[in-house]
């Protein structure tokens, strides 16, 4: 009970910057909209006014990042994918950040300073969600997340990077290791939905409010609180670009299949899993055992006291382990 009453003391004491990474938890509600989608091609906007008032809020987000070295849009067999490179002081080979569902690039803001004095850091938005990539195609299966993943790196000139997943972008990470291993140099897998454990339904339900457009906001709000560990939430850009990405974006993807153990233990590269040990996107307890199993001890890292906002609550220890982790020869 004392620690989880100092855990949540000090994440009301955060930073305004940690704050917006913390907030990007409410992004994990548009899981829910995998089980209340209805059939369609692709995933598109509401309406123009729905676009632009994300794209503001986006845009709002975006001026807590650094400065992009490079701005590509890459185009891929299922659309196009908007990808940023950020030039790094360290020595590190190239980083490779995915987000969670819903949330794009500036929820990475309050993990960049420390992650790019290991090296270069690349973003991108998901295809088909919220953000500068443009879905044009249909993505069926597991297969064809790969695929536009796949074909995002080939397009960079590293061709192999340090792949670093959060949540669903930890699935997505996981997904292209096991179908597409020759760009995968490292992979670290933060809190990563259906990879180690299934979604419990509490969280499921929990989520369907927040996933209806037409409900207030404080729907939304209710579950942030719940998946960020009860910490009251207040407005900022990032929330801001979420919830508008949640309100007027309309996602068309297959849900995400659960990546087995089988899998997880044949991946021939390094793998660290970072695993929050108050996340509600999964059992913890049994997320650390699955990737203990397929992964071995060493590989699994478990932050007791985090919620699933793990990397706006730890961000400096996040990016250590991941640094330590990328070093290894």
């Amino acid at each position: 009970m004392d620690a989880h009453i100092g855990q949540r003391t000090r994440l009301r004491m955060l930073r305004p910057r940690v704050l917006l990474q913390v907030v990007s938890a409410m992004s994990i509600a548009a899981l829910c909209g995998y089980f209340l989608r209805s059939p369609s091609p692709v995933g598109h906007w509401d309406s123009a006014d729905g676009e632009a008032e994300f794209f503001t809020a986006y845009d709002l987000a975006f001026e807590s990042m650094p400065e992009p070295a490079d701005t590509m849009d890459v185009r891929s067999s299922f659309g196009v994918v908007r990808v940023y490179r950020f030039a790094g002081t360290g020595e590190a080979s190239p980083m490779l950040l995915l987000p969670g569902t819903a949330s794009s690039t500036p929820v990475w803001a309050d993990n960049m300073p420390s992650l790019l004095a290991q090296g270069d850091v690349y973003t991108l938005d998901l295809l088909g969600e919220p953000g500068r990539s443009i879905q044009a195609s249909p993505i069926a299966d597991a297969e064809d997340e790969a695929e536009w993943l796949a074909e995002t790196i080939t397009a960079i000139p590293e061709n192999s990077v340090n792949l670093i997943g959060l949540s669903l972008g930890g699935w997505t990470a996981a997904n292209l290791a096991i179908r597409r291993a020759q760009h995968v140099k490292t992979l670290t897998l933060v809190d990563p939905v259906y990879t180690f454990d299934n979604l419990p339904m509490e969280t499921i339900l929990r989520s369907i409010p927040a996933s209806v457009p037409w409900l207030p906001k404080s729907a939304r709000d209710a579950f942030n609180s719940y998946t960020a560990g009860g910490i009251e939430v207040e407005d900022m850009p990032v929330a801001d670009m979420i919830e508008a990405g949640m309100h007027h974006y309309t996602m068309k993807k297959p849900a995400p299949t659960r990546i087995t153990e089988q899998q997880l233990s044949d991946l021939s590269m390094p793998v660290l899993a970072i695993i929050a040990g108050r996340s509600v996107m999964h059992d913890p307890k049994t997320a650390s055992a699955t990737a203990r199993r397929a992964l071995g001890t060493e590989a699994v890292h478990v932050y007791e006291d985090a919620s699933h906002a793990i990397t706006g609550e730890y961000p400096d220890e996040i990016t250590g382990d991941i640094g330590d982790f990328i070093a290894r020869p």
